[in-house]
């Protein structure tokens, strides 16, 4: 099995950080870039199966049906957040549920941007 290593994202933060935005910092970020082609492939499996001719939509267009997917489509946003949670520590587990409807927000927020940076031209 190919075991995969977070990255060290440098330069996240600083002193006066807050617990939320460390942890989103030093531990959800380099979860997403670790699993950034995984997220990428599921969205596009995603549009291919619903039949969303995603990639002839115009950069407008497109911004506003990742919008759309990832406010209506609660299954596919979980199955997103589990991609994320998944690759967590039992610590880190702990420190999620304590912040989790803040952390799920700005999960998928990062990942609308991963998505947005890498399929939207």
């Amino acid at each position: 099995m190919n075991k995969k290593e977070r990255p060290i994202l440098q330069d996240l933060v600083n002193a006066g950080t807050s617990k939320t935005e460390r942890f989103q910092n030093e531990v959800i970020r380099p979860i997403i870039k670790m699993q950034h082609n995984l997220l990428i492939v599921f969205f596009q499996d995603y549009t291919k199966q619903r039949k969303i001719d995603f990639v002839n939509l115009n950069k407008e267009k497109q911004i506003e049906k990742l919008n759309s997917i990832l406010i209506k489509d609660t299954n596919f946003k979980n199955i997103l957040l589990g991609t994320i949670l998944g690759q967590f520590s039992v610590d880190e587990l702990t420190f999620f549920t304590k912040n989790s409807s803040e952390l799920k927000r700005r999960i998928i927020q990062i990942i609308k941007q991963r998505i947005e940076e890498s399929l939207i031209l």
